[in-house]
């Protein structure tokens, strides 16, 4: 376990670096002049250069890259001129309310598709399967935002039930100060879930109910409950952590549309704000924050993995 943590955290360190190179490069020819971005369109050229050599923008390009990499060493992850505070206080304030949507969510898509795909599984073909087979289709194929549209119109506007407006704080505990205004952005990433959870754990129970040692519980006699929590459940939840972990970065782009719909103050209403502010640095960080969570959530998953599966072996 020892070497392959290792060896892990060493291939982790690799491929942060080269995202950062990459995703570094991409805004360098984009944007090779902060300084106009930062400063505005009716800056004076001269100005423009003085604020890019102030601030290191006409270093030869590698040498820029490692003083980013500098910088990221000792957690400074820059600073937004355009907001004139440091990247990370911008992300720390809103990265709570982001985390909250995100984890709430996948809580609730795990609660209801695992036994809803084991219903399925044992039900197969049966008038409850078939419904639950159209409706997780629907989702599946449906993009979260329209789907968070349809809630808009459905629950805001024709029934009347919770406030057009999210709260518009970028605290946790001020956007949990009314929470029934925050519920349909919760419903809407927990439904796309379960779309996509149910399906896998629907197939992954297929495939246990067909092995042998669940035939042969059934033949000495076990119930159908017994079967089902002793042989059945465990073994077709075990996709389910790998899906869970594979999704985390997933997660961030599923907020970005739900943030930017309902207005929430969190990381994805950050990025689309920034990319029309063309506010590079926090670009950067929250590409960065989307590959970290990449790397842990693959890491996550192996380990997970081994602990619900002792016949499983990190090599």
């Amino acid at each position: 376990m020892t070497r392959y943590l290792i060896r892990r955290s060493l291939t982790a360190v690799v491929v942060l670096i080269g995202i950062a190179f990459a995703t570094f490069t991409l805004l360098h020819v984009i944007a090779p002049s902060p300084g106009r971005a930062a400063l505005g369109v009716r800056a004076t050229p001269q100005a423009v250069h003085d604020y890019n050599q102030a601030h290191g923008y006409l270093k030869p390009f590698l040498v820029q890259f490692l003083d980013y990499l500098n910088q990221l060493l000792h957690g400074d992850l820059g600073f937004s001129f355009v907001l004139n505070q440091s990247v990370t206080a911008i992300l720390g304030e809103r990265a709570p309310l982001s985390a909250f949507l995100s984890g709430t969510s996948v809580t609730l898509a795990i609660l209801i598709a695992i036994p809803l795909g084991i219903y399925q599984a044992v039900k197969r073909n049966s008038i409850g399967d078939n419904i639950a087979t159209v409706i997780s289709f629907t989702l599946f194929s449906m993009p979260v935002f329209l789907f968070g549209v349809l809630l808009i119109q459905i629950f805001v506007f024709n029934l009347n039930l919770v406030n057009p407006n999210v709260p518009q704080s970028q605290t946790l505990a001020g956007a949990l100060a009314d929470f029934k205004d925050i519920i349909l952005p919760i419903v809407a990433l927990t439904a796309t879930n379960v779309a996509t959870y149910s399906r896998y754990q629907r197939s992954s129970a297929l495939d246990v109910l067909a092995q042998d040692y669940i035939k042969v519980a059934r033949a000495k006699g076990l119930s159908t409950r017994l079967v089902l929590l002793r042989h059945l459940v465990r073994n077709a939840a075990l996709p389910m952590v790998t899906l869970v972990g594979l999704s985390i970065p997933a997660l961030l782009a599923g907020n970005l549309l739900i943030e930017a719909l309902f207005n929430i103050n969190g990381l994805g209403l950050l990025f689309v704000n920034s990319l029309q502010r063309q506010d590079f640095q926090v670009l950067l960080a929250y590409t960065l924050v989307g590959a970290v969570l990449t790397v842990v959530g693959n890491f996550v998953a192996d380990i997970a993995l081994t602990v619900a599966d002792p016949r499983i072996r990190l090599v």
